[in-house]
């Protein structure tokens, strides 16, 4: 049963110590990080994040630079390694894994074309390196052509490219191996304001049609609230609220989610009894329901 004043889906949610979240979604889980911690010398990044994120669900990491969402994105991809606490992909336990030994691919904001090649040749890159064969190599490059909509631009350069074909490039690139999970560290910073609304949108029926769990970081608002399933907003490394777009919009758990999500006008008030307040200057307001923990 869902706690009074709180959406049944963010009743799951186990608030264990402020700061710290735990979400067991149900279905299948994609990525796993149980007590994950990291630290570069004296300095935490990563404070004991628990977090469960669905198979094909599009996840956020949301937060301010220095919160600890690029360090978490690049534990999972095998860049970092955690100082305690483990990671699982689909169920696997990752440990030391390398990132070339992991079901992965990472996108990153510098899409790291090779100038030298064409758009097809850089997408078809991989494959090769995986020795899979030559007609399966023009069937999944062509396919993946196809879905980011770049036909006729398959023999260009990188230079030869937008900003936003480049981008496709990369993401066909990090897709044709079909990895399980696609790592995307803020892939449209790079981009003007105009393209960079008209990617998201892209992106996100992009990661529909291919079902891929995507695990995605930024530090924009309106990103994560148009593309996300559910949104994960850290603070100074730990996991302050997990949600979906709507639940962290309308149900901020602290001050600092309501200032950070949006347009907030915050009301110093004191609480008087379950589902009414006083503002400082008398007022009392009155809810249909009790404020949700945390």
């Amino acid at each position: 049963m869902a706690e009074v004043g709180v959406p049944a889906e963010t009743a799951g949610t186990d608030v264990r110590e402020p700061g710290t979240v735990t979400v067991e979604p149900p279905g299948a889980t994609a990525v796993e990080l149980s007590q994950v911690v990291k630290r570069f010398d004296d300095v935490t990044a990563v404070d004991g994040i628990n977090l469960s994120i669905r198979d094909g669900e599009f996840f956020s990491l949301l937060g301010a630079s220095g919160c600890g969402k690029t360090t978490t994105l690049r534990m999972i991809a095998g860049l970092e390694y955690p100082t305690e606490g483990s990671i699982a992909i689909s169920g696997e336990e990752m440990g030391l894994r390398p990132p070339n030994h992991r079901p992965v691919n990472t996108v990153f904001q510098s899409y790291a074309l090779f100038p030298h090649m064409s758009a097809e040749q850089n997408i078809a890159f991989g494959l090769e390196m995986s020795g899979v064969g030559k007609a399966e190599i023009r069937e999944r490059v062509a396919h993946m052509i196809d879905l980011v909509q770049l036909g006729g631009m398959e023999r260009r350069r990188p230079r030869q490219l937008s900003g936003g074909q480049q981008q496709r490039v990369a993401l066909a690139r990090a897709l044709v191996n079909r990895p399980k999970v696609l790592l995307l560290d803020e892939p449209l910073g790079a981009l003007d304001l105009k393209l960079r609304q008209a990617m998201q949108l892209e992106l996100k029926i992009l990661q529909e049609r291919v079902g891929t769990t995507f695990v995605y970081v930024t530090h924009d608002q309106e990103e994560a609230l148009t593309m996300s399933d559910r949104i994960a907003v850290m603070d100074q490394g730990r996991l302050v609220q997990v949600g979906t777009p709507a639940e962290v919009y309308e149900y901020p758990r602290t001050r600092m989610v309501a200032d950070f999500i949006g347009q907030t006008n915050l009301l110093p008030a004191v609480v008087n009894r379950p589902g009414e307040v006083s503002l400082i200057d008398g007022q009392r307001i009155y809810a249909d329901a009790q404020a949700p923990p945390g």
